[in-house]
C-alpha cells in the first residue's frame, strides 16, 4: 500500500516490509498455517532465527526449559506469540541500532505481548491487537532514522508523548502516531491495528476512543495495555472509561486483563 501523499511530499522514508516478513504475512493468511514452513521460513534467516529464540528465551515467557529451535518455541507458545516476535525482530532490523530506541523497542515488545494476550482474553483479534502493540512507537524509530540528531533533541526535550508529537509537527511537519499508521498500511497490518496505532496517543491520554471508527476495541487494548505498564493502580478507572466505548464488558475486561497481568508477573518470578 502506497504511502500517504502528504507524508511522502516530506521527504521521510517508510521501510518497506523485509521480504522474510512479507512471505511471513502470506503464510498466516493460509486457513491452515504449515508450522514447518512457519518454522522453515523464520530458520532461513540465521539472524533472525536467532533474535527470535533469544526473544522467546526471555524472562518475559518465562519457558520453563530453553528453547533451542523455532519449532519448539512454536510449540510452546503457538504460532501467533512466535510471528508476533518475529515481526519484532524484523522491524527492529529495518533501523539502526541506536541506544535511545532501545527503550522503545523494549516497551514495544512488552505491550505487543499485553495486546495480544488480553486480546485472545477478550475475543478482540490477538493477532491485529499484538501487531497494534508492537507497531504503535514505530513512528519515533522512522524520524530517528530520517534524522537522528533533530530527533535525539526532541526525545530528549519532550516530557510525555503528547508533548512530544507538537514537538515533532513544529521540526518536521509529521508526528510519530501519524508515520506510524503509515508504516503499519506500508506493511499490510489491518486496518484495526492501524487505527490503534494512529490513534494511541490521543487515546492514552484522554481515554477517549475515536467516535468516527466503526471498531475500536483495539485501541481499547491500547489503552489498558498501557495502564498495565505505567500505572496498574489506575487500571480500574482506565476499563471503566473505555469498555464501553468499545462494546465490552467491563467485568469481563477486568478479570481477562488481570488474568493476562498474572501470566506475565508469573513468568518473570519463574526465572527471577
Amino acid at each position: 500500500m502506497p504511502v500517504d501523499a502528504d507524508i511522502r511530499a516530506l521527504n521521510i522514508a517508510v521501510p518497506a516490509q523485509p521480504e522474510a516478513l512479507v512471505k511471513l504475512s502470506l503464510l498466516l493468511g493460509e486457513q491452515e498455517v504449515n508450522l514447518r514452513d512457519l518454522s522453515g521460513l523464520i530458520e532461513s534467516d540465521m539472524a533472525l532465527a536467532s533474535a527470535v529464540l533469544k526473544a522467546v528465551n526471555s524472562s518475559l515467557y518465562g519457558l520453563s526449559g530453553r528453547v533451542q529451535s523455532v519449532q519448539q518455541a512454536i510449540t510452546y507458545l503457538g504460532t501467533r506469540e512466535v510471528a508476533a516476535v518475529t515481526f519484532e525482530m524484523g522491524l527492529r532490523a529495518v533501523f539502526p541500532a541506536a541506544q535511545e530506541l532501545e527503550p522503545l523497542w523494549q516497551r514495544a515488545g512488552v505491550r505487543g505481548l499485553l495486546m495480544g494476550r488480553i486480546g485472545a482474553a477478550l475475543n478482540v483479534d490477538p493477532w491485529a491487537a499484538h501487531s497494534a502493540g508492537l507497531f504503535e512507537e514505530c513512528g519515533k524509530a522512522v524520524l530517528f532514522r530520517h534524522a537522528a540528531p533533530r530527533y535525539r533533541s526532541l526525545l530528549t526535550a519532550a516530557a510525555d508523548d503528547e508533548e512530544l508529537l507538537l514537538l515533532e509537527h513544529e521540526a518536521f511537519g509529521v508526528s510519530h502516531d501519524a508515520l506510524g499508521a503509515a508504516l503499519c498500511e506500508t506493511w499490510g497490518l489491518a486496518a484495526a491495528a492501524v487505527h490503534s496505532v494512529r490513534y494511541h496517543v490521543i487515546v492514552n491520554t484522554t481515554l477517549e476512543l475515536p467516535v468516527h471508527l466503526p471498531r475500536c476495541a483495539i485501541c481499547a487494548l491500547s489503552a489498558l495495555a498501557h495502564a498495565l505498564m505505567t500505572d496498574p493502580d489506575t487500571l480500574e478507572d482506565v476499563a471503566r472509561a473505555v469498555s464501553p466505548q468499545a462494546n465490552l464488558d467491563e467485568a469481563l475486561v477486568l478479570r481477562g486483563v488481570r488474568q493476562v497481568q498474572a501470566q506475565i508477573e508469573a513468568a518473570v518470578a519463574r526465572t527471577a
